[in-house]
C-alpha cells in the first residue's frame, strides 16, 4: 500500500465522519475533500477541479433550472392539484392519490423538491379530511423517494453514478434504462405503505387538533414584562404562566445578568425577557394579557413598521433556504423582509436560547407575522415554505405550455440520444430563460447550489480512488474476503454498504465513495460492472431508515414523528426493495454480460 493510498484513505475516513456528524455543512466538507486531494498532491489542481466541468454537474444544473421553471409557471401546481382534487376525504383513497402523485412528480424532478411542494397541500388535505397528518406525510415523503430509480433524472445520485461510469469507459445510464427496475420498486413500495406501512405509522395528533392554521406543535417564544406590568414584583408561581396561559418558562433573561434558570420563587421585574414554550394558541394569548407582549411585536412597534393586512403564518425551512445554519440575528430577517418571527418549533429538541441566537435547521417550523405580499416574497425567494396562510400565487400561467414543451423536448432528445444528456438539459435551461418561463435571478435563488458543490467536489474523490489504485486494491481485498462462487453476495454487500452510508451521508456522496470500489471489484472478478453500478444506484436511493434524508426531514416536525418511526416503517420497505433489486438487477443487466 503506497503513501498516497494511505493519505487518501485517511481523507475518506475523515470525510465519512464529517458527513455523519455534520460538524460543518456537507458541501463545505466536500470542498475540503477536494482541496485536500490537491494540496497533498494526490491530484493535480486540474484533476481536482475537473468535476465542476463534468457532464454530470451540467446535467443536474440544467435539470434544476427546468424544474424551477415548471414550478414558477404553475405546471407542477396545476397537475398535482388536478390529481388531488379527485381524492375527496376518504382516507384510503387520499393516501393512494397522495403517494401516486408524489411518485409521478418525483420521477421527473428531485424528490426533495416534490416533497417541499406537496407538504402544504397534504397538510390541507389532512385538515379537510379530519385525519392525522402523520398518516399522510411520511407516506408522501417515502413515495417521493421510491420514484428515485424510475428515470435517470429522478435523483441526482443516478446522474452521479452515470458520470462515474462514463469516467470508467462505460456507457452512461440511459434516460429510461432504470425504468424496468424503478417501476416495480415504486409499485411494491406504494402497495407496502397502503397495507403494512400505514399500520406502523403512529397517529399522534387528530386533524382538527392542529388548529385551523396547521399548528405544528410546541413553539419557543420571547415574552417581555412591560413597564408598569402588574406581574413585576411577583414570583413565577404567582404570575399564573402555567395556570392561566399553559406556558412553560424555560429561561429568564435580565439585562446585564446571565440567564436565570426559572424557579417558582423567581421574582419578575420590568424589562425581563422570558423564554417560554407552549402551543401556538397559548403563545398568541399573550397579546391579550395585560403587562406582557411577544418581543417581536414590541420591536415591530418600535421600528414603526406596522402595515395593513398583517397575517399570521407558519412556515417550514426547506432545502436551499439561506436561513439554514444561520441565526435570525445574523440573517436580519426583519430588516431584510419586514417579517417577524414570533416563535420557533423544532420537533424533538428543547430550545433554550433566545430566538435570535438559535441556529436554524432544515425542517424547523417558524411562526411568522407579516403582510401577505412580504410572506409571498419570502416564499418566492425560497427562504421558507409557508404552510399556515393562503398566499397570493405569482405564477406565470401563460408560460406553462412553453415550459411543458421545452421540458418534454429535452427529455425526448436525451432519451433518443440525438445529443448528449448534458447538452439536451442545458439547451432546455437556456430556452426556459429565452422564453421568459424563468428569469436568471429566480433560477439563481431556486437552484440548490449546495448539491452542485457537493457533487462537483466529491467527483474528485472518485478520480483519486482510480488514479492512486486505491479502488483496485480495496476491490481485491473484497473479492478475497468474499471468497464465494456466487457473485450475488458481492452485489448484496455493496447494496448494504451503500444503504448504510446513505443514511448519515448524502446519497450522492455515498455513491461516489462506494461505486469505484464496486466497479473495480467487478473488473477484478471478471463480472459485468454495469450490474454493480445499477445496484449501487438503487442502494443510494434507499433512505427510509432515518429522518436524515431532506424529504423526510421536512415532514419530521409537521408529522410529529419520532426518530424510531422511520426505522420501524422503513426497515421492511428497505428489505422489500433489496429483494426486488437482487432479483431484477442481475436479470436486466446480466452479471456475465
Amino acid at each position: 500500500m503506497t503513501p498516497e493510498i494511505l493519505i487518501l484513505l485517511a481523507i475518506v475516513a475523515a470525510a465519512v465522519v464529517l458527513f455523519t456528524f455534520e460538524v460543518v455543512p456537507a458541501d463545505v466538507t466536500a470542498l475540503g475533500v477536494m482541496l485536500s486531494l490537491a494540496l497533498t498532491g494526490i491530484l493535480s489542481p486540474e484533476q481536482a477541479f475537473a468535476g465542476f466541468g463534468s457532464q454530470a454537474v451540467l446535467m443536474i444544473l440544467g435539470l434544476l433550472v427546468m424544474a424551477a421553471a415548471l414550478l414558477r409557471t404553475g405546471v407542477v401546481d396545476m397537475v398535482s392539484r388536478a390529481i388531488l382534487r379527485r381524492a375527496g376525504t376518504d382516507p384510503g383513497r387520499l393516501l393512494l392519490l397522495v403517494m401516486v402523485s408524489a411518485a409521478v412528480l418525483s420521477s421527473f424532478i428531485s424528490n426533495t423538491a416534490a416533497a417541499a411542494f406537496f407538504l402544504p397541500i397534504v397538510l390541507g388535505l389532512a385538515l379537510r379530511a379530519s385525519i392525522s397528518p402523520s398518516l399522510l406525510l411520511l407516506p408522501m415523503a417515502f413515495a417521493s423517494i421510491l420514484a428515485s430509480p424510475v428515470t435517470l433524472i429522478s435523483t441526482s445520485s443516478n446522474i452521479v453514478v452515470s458520470g462515474i461510469m462514463d469516467r470508467y469507459g462505460l456507457e452512461p445510464i440511459g434516460m429510461f434504462e432504470l425504468t424496468p427496475l424503478g417501476i416495480p420498486i415504486a409499485c411494491v413500495g406504494i402497495l407496502y405503505m397502503l397495507t403494512i406501512g400505514k399500520r406502523l405509522i403512529p397517529q399522534r395528533t387528530a386533524g382538527r387538533e392542529l388548529t385551523e392554521d396547521f399548528g405544528l406543535g410546541p413553539y419557543l417564544s420571547e415574552v417581555v414584562v412591560q413597564k408598569g406590568s402588574k406581574l413585576a414584583g411577583k414570583t413565577l408561581d404567582e404570575s399564573g404562566f402555567g395556570r392561566d396561559l399553559d406556558l412553560t418558562v424555560v429561561r429568564v433573561m435580565r439585562e446585564g445578568k446571565s440567564p436565570i434558570l426559572p424557579q417558582g420563587d423567581t421574582v419578575l421585574r420590568e424589562g425581563d425577557v422570558l423564554i417560554v414554550e407552549g402551543n401556538r394558541e397559548e403563545i398568541l394569548k399573550i397579546k391579550d394579557t395585560a403587562g406582557l407582549d411577544i418581543r417581536p411585536d414590541v420591536e415591530l412597534s418600535v421600528a414603526g413598521q406596522e402595515e395593513e393586512g398583517i397575517v399570521l403564518a407558519e412556515a417550514i425551512l426547506v432545502p436551499g433556504s439561506p436561513l439554514i445554519g444561520r441565526t435570525l440575528k445574523s440573517y436580519e430577517l426583519r430588516d431584510r423582509h419586514g417579517i417577524q418571527v414570533l416563535a420557533i418549533h423544532r420537533h424533538g429538541v428543547s430550545l433554550r436560547d433566545k430566538l435570535s441566537r438559535i441556529r436554524l435547521r432544515l425542517g424547523d417550523a417558524l411562526l411568522l407575522q407579516g403582510t401577505q405580499n412580504r410572506l409571498s416574497s419570502l416564499q418566492d425567494r425560497n427562504v421558507l415554505r409557508v404552510v399556515g396562510a393562503q398566499l397570493e400565487e405569482r405564477l406565470r400561467i401563460r408560460h406553462a405550455w412553453p415550459a411543458i414543451g421545452i421540458f418534454a423536448a429535452a427529455i425526448a432528445i436525451a432519451a433518443t440520444e440525438v445529443v448528449s444528456l448534458g447538452v439536451a438539459f442545458m439547451a432546455g435551461a437556456v430556452l426556459m430563460f429565452v422564453t421568459r418561463c424563468l428569469t436568471p435571478e429566480e433560477a439563481y435563488r431556486d437552484i440548490e447550489w449546495g448539491v452542485l458543490i457537493l457533487i462537483g467536489s466529491m467527483l474528485a474523490l472518485g478520480a483519486a480512488m482510480q488514479e492512486t489504485g486505491a479502488a483496485e486494491l480495496l476491490a481485491g481485498y473484497i473479492v478475497d474476503l468474499a471468497d464465494s462462487p456466487d457473485p450475488t453476495w458481492l452485489l448484496t454487500g455493496f447494496f448494504l454498504l451503500t444503504v448504510m452510508l446513505t443514511q448519515p451521508m448524502s446519497n450522492q456522496a455515498a455513491a461516489i465513495v462506494v461505486l469505484p470500489l464496486a466497479l473495480e471489484t467487478a473488473f477484478a472478478a471478471d463480472l459485468n460492472p454495469r450490474t454493480f453500478a445499477m445496484m449501487v444506484a438503487v442502494g443510494a436511493s434507499v433512505s427510509y431508515l432515518t429522518p436524515l434524508e431532506p424529504a423526510c426531514m421536512m415532514v419530521y416536525g409537521p408529522g410529529r414523528y419520532r426518530f424510531f418511526d422511520f426505522l420501524r416503517v422503513g426497515a421492511l420497505l428497505t428489505l422489500a426493495i433489496y429483494l426486488i433489486a437482487i432479483f431484477l438487477v442481475p436479470r436486466l443487466w446480466p452479471l456475465y454480460g
